[in-house]
């Protein structure tokens, strides 16, 4: 390697060395996106003086969960269904209290309808928890207009074949619920993109419940055939009741 080439050699080392630690430096403020940087502009006295608190960006959030503009929107999605499902389980609560009492004494569809409520409820609850260990935090304001749903959800003394069909429609539109935020975890952006969450809803949301809207489904149907072909609907519907217990 001859003068002129060594020289020209530590120049460009020189740049490099310099670039790097402005790189540093600029990534070292307190605003920086970056957990590392945080800390290391934490630790300066001159970029954080005595006394000064930021609010750190050292946590769990990424992907779906970032507090990027463009996906605040799911983390919102995320309380609303939880809020949902904390509804739609006092909802089946109420529909099992008046299977409960002493003029329709049907036990068979109590316990059906208080299976619905414990489910919807250990599901808000798993979905708490799953937002916190994400990084997010649970906003019970967050909720849909449930009124302004056909048959709105004020009316629970329902007869045994309506309260089957509620329960089918209410679970389908939980699923399509799911179904809504799967797809938008699973965007073609990449500020959304979030497998992770994706693979959580498909785990504790939709594959439960398709197992229920299947069983809920199957009931609906015996109980329109059973009423239909029999001239006795009040044994149909003790039979039926007494199937149910067994569950």
């Amino acid at each position: 390697m001859n003068m002129k080439t060594s020289v020209a050699f530590c120049v460009l080392i020189a740049v490099a060395v310099a670039a790097a630690e402005n790189t540093i430096s600029e990534s070292s403020r307190a605003d920086d996106p970056f957990c590392y940087a945080q800390v290391n502009a934490a630790c300066s006295s001159k970029s954080n003086p005595k006394g000064t608190k930021e609010k750190t960006v050292c946590n769990s959030r990424f992907g779906a969960m970032t507090k990027d503009e463009s996906v605040e929107h799911i983390l919102r999605d995320l309380q609303t269904y939880v809020n949902t499902h904390i509804t739609r389980s006092y909802e089946y609560l109420m529909m099992a209290t008046h299977y409960a009492n002493f003029e329709m004494n049907r036990p068979g569809f109590e316990k059906l309808f208080r299976s619905l409520a414990d489910e919807k409820w250990n599901a808000a609850i798993g979905l708490i928890e799953y937002i916190t260990k994400r990084g997010g935090v649970m906003d019970f304001d967050q909720f849909n207009d449930l009124g302004a749903e056909p048959n709105a959800v004020s009316a629970y003394e329902l007869y045994e074949l309506q309260s089957v069909a509620k329960a089918l429609d209410i679970e389908k539109k939980l699923t399509k619920e799911a179904n809504t935020i799967h797809h938008e975890v699973l965007s073609k952006n990449k500020s959304v993109h979030d497998s992770e969450m994706s693979h959580y809803i498909e785990e504790a949301f939709t594959e439960k419940q398709a197992e229920t809207i299947r069983r809920l489904s199957g009931y609906a149907t015996d109980l329109t055939a059973l009423l239909s072909s029999n001239n006795d609907a009040s044994l149909a519907l003790y039979l039926f009741d007494e199937y149910l217990q067994k569950q």
